[in-house]
């Protein structure tokens, strides 16, 4: 028949049989019966580190470390989130030994020799704070996964499913920055697909939507370093931030969108090609004190602008601008 896992699981640490006998026959009273057994500091570290117990119960006096030693680095090998109970188990009940426990990160004291009603109130009580410590840590995990679920929900274009202005607004700021520091350079590219209220006009707004979600699949495609980011900027537009990235790499990227548009051969009556396509415009530069991200943003619609001013259905390289 298969054993019946304890509702605690719980380390016993003292170096006196005797006392370790007495102490599992009382746990094994409160339904406890298979406890963790230690003799010495060193196997106490061990077992918490393998194990993770609830409850501890610390002889102060151990042949190798003492129990307070033992205390500090249990509470050292505790992760965030994580606490187990220490009850220090002693003769000595002095105000000074009670400080020291306490400030070595225990939590109770039970004097020897040990009464069975004591113990079992005393493992009581630390049940609840376990329970309770639980119960935080479930509520904690719950939330941070409905604030990750929220922070991505609230980064990301529902039609398109890439990143959204928000997601481009904090992304393109921390890239900014990183690049200054590390006197990389950054490039963005904007793009935008030509002719697209005629498009939505002629084949209607299904016809539009869809049409978007492949545009942005291409892009989301030809960008698949985690260090970039692809943003539908607004309408169909659509903006790109290239990390660690000269010109020539983001003329290189912005015209293998282009040609993926190009070759997803969607009618338009109103191109030059009869198909869909995009203008694009590339700046790069190595951010510094006396540039900002917003004119960077500025110079590269500037650059899209001559590109659609040029024919459409191109690449349009641009320098930055103060202005």
């Amino acid at each position: 028949m298969k054993k019946k896992k304890d509702a605690l699981k719980v380390l016993v640490v003292d170096d006196s049989k005797v006392v370790t006998k007495v102490l599992t026959n009382y746990l094994a009273s409160m339904g406890i019966t298979h406890p963790l057994l230690a003799s010495t500091g060193k196997q106490a570290i061990e077992l918490f580190k393998s194990e993770r117990p609830d409850i501890v119960l610390l002889d102060v006096q151990l042949p190798d470390i003492d129990g307070f030693d033992v205390s500090k680095a249990i509470r050292k090998l505790e992760g965030k989130g994580e606490w187990s109970a220490i009850i220090f188990l002693t003769s000595m009940a002095n105000d000074a030994d009670l400080a020291r426990g306490i400030e070595a990160g225990g939590d109770d004291y039970l004097t020897k020799p040990i009464a069975q009603v004591v113990l079992h109130a005393k493992i009581r009580a630390m049940q609840r704070l376990v329970e309770m410590q639980r119960q935080l840590v479930s509520a904690k995990h719950k939330l941070d996964l409905a604030n990750t679920k929220l922070k991505r929900i609230s980064t990301t274009d529902a039609l398109t499913g890439i990143a959204n202005r928000r997601a481009f607004d904090e992304f393109s700021e921390l890239e900014w920055r990183r690049c200054m520091r590390k006197e990389k350079p950054m490039a963005l590219v904007m793009l935008d697909i030509d002719y697209f209220k005629l498009f939505n006009d002629k084949y209607g707004h299904q016809a539009g939507d869809d049409c978007l979600k492949l545009v942005a699949g291409k892009i989301a495609k030809a960008t698949p370093r985690a260090a970039d980011l692809c943003v539908r900027f607004g309408g169909e537009e659509f903006m790109v931030v290239l990390s660690e990235t000269d010109l020539e790499g983001a003329q290189c990227m912005a015209e293998r969108v282009r040609q993926m548009v190009a070759d997803l051969k969607i009618p338009h009556y109103a191109t030059a090609s009869k198909h869909v396509a995009v203008s694009c415009g590339v700046v790069s530069v190595i951010p510094n004190e006396k540039m900002s991200l917003e004119a960077m943003v500025k110079s590269v619609d500037v650059a899209l602008y001559m590109a659609k001013r040029g024919g459409r259905d191109r690449v349009v390289a641009g320098e930055y601008s103060q202005a």
